[in-house]
């Protein structure tokens, strides 16, 4: 007999609070019109998939939406080539202050909670590592010498693992980035040797019929103790909830208009029940929802 937990998400609308400001006279509205915005690429098959919705919701509306390493999302945002960016952490207290100094209307919000996959090859047998194993592989010390793969060197999840993990230490000589996420799942998909960081939505295998939180069979995603209760979990939906598995982390969005313009009519879709229910479907927890736990037991029958 295993004991099992399991989420059920009920989800409820959730509204954004819009600058009282009028638009200026020929630009953009909560639905019509054109931008930029720049997103953490470690997000993109669940983004693509939300625009692919509201696209049809709005055929007036063009998103322009441009993928690249978190670093360069900042930048974009402070530089304006973006009104709206999709990131791993809402704005430091330096940063809040540049938006003073610049005169930078923003709001924010939290969309859901995501998860760091550790990836590694069919063949290895590393398939359950603790916290301590995992900081010996990346600083290059462990036993069984891994070549670690990220997918960019300024991107969300090399920032998450120096801070989470290493606690602000140094990465090995070991280290490699790759050219984006889907590299960082073939590189190890092929070399036996290889460990690699990608975000959840990679190795979903949302193809799914039934939703179960399955992954992609094309490299193995490792199970990661969690200290306090000694269990051993892999990224499902539910110790996400729970935050239970190790690394978890969450999507932000950031937004700069100073009136209720498309970027902020994308954040209201993203955090309404539509946009919640795209981030369940692709393994997250969306977290503008209530959550009922549950225990339930399940008999193997011979």
């Amino acid at each position: 007999m295993h004991l099992l937990k399991y989420v059920l998400l009920f989800f409820v609308l959730t509204g954004v609070l819009v600058s009282c400001e009028e638009a200026p006279k020929n630009q953009d509205n909560l639905g019509k019109g054109t931008i930029d915005i720049s997103v953490d690429e470690s997000y993109r098959p669940v983004i693509d998939e939300q625009l692919r919705v509201f696209d049809s919701s709005y055929p007036d509306a063009k998103i322009n939406i441009h993928y690249k390493p978190e670093a360069e999302c900042f930048k974009d945002y402070f530089e304006n080539k973006a009104r709206v960016i999709l990131v791993t952490r809402p704005l430091t207290k330096v940063e809040k202050e540049q938006c003073d100094q610049q005169k930078i209307y923003t709001t924010s919000m939290k969309l859901c909670r995501d998860a760091v996959a550790v990836v590694v090859n069919n063949s290895s047998e590393d398939t359950l590592l603790d916290m301590n194993v995992l900081k010996g592989i990346l600083t290059g010390v462990y036993k069984q010498k891994y070549t670690v793969v990220f997918d960019n060197q300024a991107s969300s999840i090399v920032r998450f693992v120096v801070d989470s993990v290493l606690k602000g230490g140094k990465l090995g000589a070991n280290v490699f980035a790759a050219k984006g996420s889907r590299d960082v799942v073939d590189y190890v998909a092929k070399n036996k040797d290889a460990i690699g960081f990608v975000g959840l939505n990679y190795v979903s295998d949302t193809t799914d019929p039934n939703n179960t939180g399955t992954f992609i069979n094309t490299v193995k995603v490792v199970a990661m103790k969690n200290d306090s209760t000694g269990e051993f979990l892999k990224p499902y939906q539910a110790w996400l909830a729970l935050k239970t598995y190790p690394l978890y982390r969450s999507l932000y969005y950031i937004n700069r208009e100073s009136y209720p313009g498309l970027g902020t009519g994308f954040a209201n879709f993203l955090v309404g029940q539509r946009g919640q229910l795209i981030f369940k479907f692709a393994h997250m927890f969306p977290v503008n929802a209530e959550m009922i736990v549950r225990e339930a037991q399940i008999t193997n029958h011979k």
